[in-house]
């Protein structure tokens, strides 16, 4: 059925404007976000990078190309970060559309490799750099002080068990990478009908062009299903060689001016309901206790009775001022039977707004127009791994465990370097009961399964209000999880692994292939810009448009 003549000239025009182009860039962005929690639709991260890229192809110019790819940026952001809004405000709407610049250089190259009709070259050079381009925002924006890896394309498949596979193998970024290349190959089956042919089989004893790209797309395809597949017939899910009995603490939302003692004290009720249940460790969520131990002995010795009426020991999370220390921390600190372990690891890395203001004195107006820090919280200085859970089976009588805080679970390196630095279970304390009611609880816990399958080491994700949640050393889900809606403890028999995946032991290699390729490609552009230069008598190249033809007189 086709659009009626009027119709399509209006859907014209409005392309043809900037700010027509913009709405409909930023809306095609955004709808990437439909793949990850709550609405979970992983399988349309294989298309929905289509409708952008393909606006982005039309544009008449690599100026008007870097645009489309901003608009789509910010839509993107926005997208996947909605549940700030009602802490940032209409800040969010700066935020996102300072971060949105980072896709600008990535639709000047969808429009330069895309654009007109793309020969089997240039689609091969796509395939390879258009995903790579992707890889490099996707880099930058991880960086902690424009917001984390939140977000991440390939994240979105931490249900699918193949992508899991392939995460082991080269971590979130080699997922993205294969998600995008999906993509671009699509794209160019949709635009290969409408390329011009440069010859006809019959005259020149070759293939159209344009069957040649739909050949190389359909190939592409055929190579990504086919690493796929491979990764999940080859590559062996690490080895279970012991369980741990690991119980989670999730006292649900309290509210109130008491709401600290009170937190405290529905922990404490849950953690007492797991005496004789022989547990190897127990977990509190981030924030579940409200003042430093050390000025507060009460809390420290009812912690310690606690961990003897148990059995184990208690993973809290501190969020307070320090009493040896200037300025508040968010500490994991271990309890034993006979108090402090002497365990400490202080959060390293801080959620911008939430826990500090980046240049405070120049942004510190935030706090005034949204729940930004209004003091900013401490950084730790090195990653800690901790023993506990004398009795884990298979585990030689002790658990190794590697505290992350909240935001922290979005770093692949950080659960990398602990896993490097001996630890053989991955623990997340963290506590959304601020966004209760939107997709964060959901798509937090799901990156425990990303870390779990990269590391092939397991992960409790354990929260103050949900969606607390265990994963194997192969990213699959452990048990049932603890929703928003539960106050409960829950006890998981987590297994233990000690195999290095390829990723824990080579790391961001797919990050690096990427920038190789990239810069590969960059200076051999330049090689044949000054060749072209120099060439004696050449005549120059005829521009090229958006439909691919030569630039004439009036068009």
């Amino acid at each position: 059925m086709r659009m009626p003549a009027g119709r399509s000239r209006r859907a014209e025009r409005i392309l043809a404007s900037r700010w027509g182009r913009g709405p409909v860039a930023a809306v095609a962005g955004a709808l990437p976000a439909l793949a990850f929690p709550e609405p979970s639709l992983w399988w349309l991260a294989y298309g929905a990078l289509v409708p952008w890229m393909l606006l982005i192809r039309t544009a008449r110019s690599g100026r008007r190309a870097a645009f489309d790819g901003w608009a789509g940026g910010l839509g993107f952001m926005l997208a996947v970060h909605h549940w700030l809004m009602p802490n940032l405000h209409v800040f969010i709407l700066v935020l996102a559309a300072l971060l949105g610049l980072l896709w600008a250089p990535w639709g000047w190259l969808v429009h330069r490799l895309l654009g007109g009709a793309p020969s089997a070259w240039r689609a091969v050079a796509a395939l390879a750099l258009v995903p790579s381009g992707w890889l490099m925002v996707e880099l930058v924006r991880s960086w902690e002080g424009l917001g984390g890896p939140w977000g991440l394309l390939g994240a979105s498949q931490w249900q699918v068990p193949p992508a899991l596979r392939v995460a082991s193998l080269g971590g979130v970024w080699l997922v993205t990478l294969l998600v995008v290349a999906v993509n671009t190959a699509l794209v160019l089956l949709v635009a290969a009908p409408r390329s011009p042919a440069r010859a006809s089989g019959s005259m020149s004893g070759r293939a159209p062009a344009r069957t040649r790209v739909r050949t190389v797309a359909v190939a592409a395809l055929a190579l990504c299903a086919g690493s796929v597949g491979a990764a999940w017939a080859w590559v062996t899910p690490p080895e279970v060689t012991g369980r741990a009995r690991v119980a989670v603490v999730q006292p649900g939302v309290i509210g109130g001016p008491d709401s600290a003692d009170r937190r405290f004290a529905r922990g404490e009720e849950l953690t007492r309901r797991l005496a004789g249940r022989d547990v190897d460790l127990v977990v509190w969520g981030e924030s579940s206790v409200g003042a430093d131990l050390t000025a507060r002995p009460d809390l420290a010795r009812r912690l310690t009775e606690l961990s003897g009426a148990v059995g184990a020991e208690i993973l809290v999370n501190v969020d307070a001022r320090r009493s040896d220390q200037p300025g508040i921390y968010k500490s994991s600190i271990l309890i034993g039977p006979g108090g402090p372990t002497g365990d400490r690891y202080d959060k390293m890395r801080l959620v911008p707004f939430g826990e500090y203001v980046p240049a405070r004195s120049v942004l510190g107006w935030v706090t005034s127009v949204g729940r930004a820090a209004e003091e900013d919280r401490r950084r730790g200085e090195h990653p800690v791994v901790m023993t506990a859970g004398a009795g884990a089976e298979g585990t030689d009588g002790v658990l190794r465990l590697g505290p992350l805080v909240c935001f922290e679970t979005a770093f692949p390196d950080m659960s990398r370097r602990l896993v490097r630095d001996g630890a053989g279970l991955l623990v997340a304390q963290s506590s959304t009961s601020t966004f209760q009611e939107s997709w964060a609880p959901e798509q937090h816990a799901t990156l425990a399964a990303l870390r779990a399958a990269e590391t092939g080491r397991p992960m409790v994700h354990a929260t103050l209000t949900g969606v607390s949640a265990v994963f194997g050393p192969d990213g699959d889900r452990v048990g049932a999880p603890l929703g928003t809606d539960r106050s409960a403890a829950a006890v998981y028999d987590v297994p233990q692994a000690t195999a290095e995946t390829l990723y824990a032991r080579f790391g961001d290699w797919p990050v690096w292939a990427a920038l190789a390729l990239l810069v590969g490609a960059a200076g051999a552009a330049g090689v044949r810009a000054v060749r072209r230069r120099t060439a004696p008598g050449r005549p120059a190249r005829p521009a090229r448009t958006a439909r691919g033809s030569a630039g004439r007189p009036g068009h």
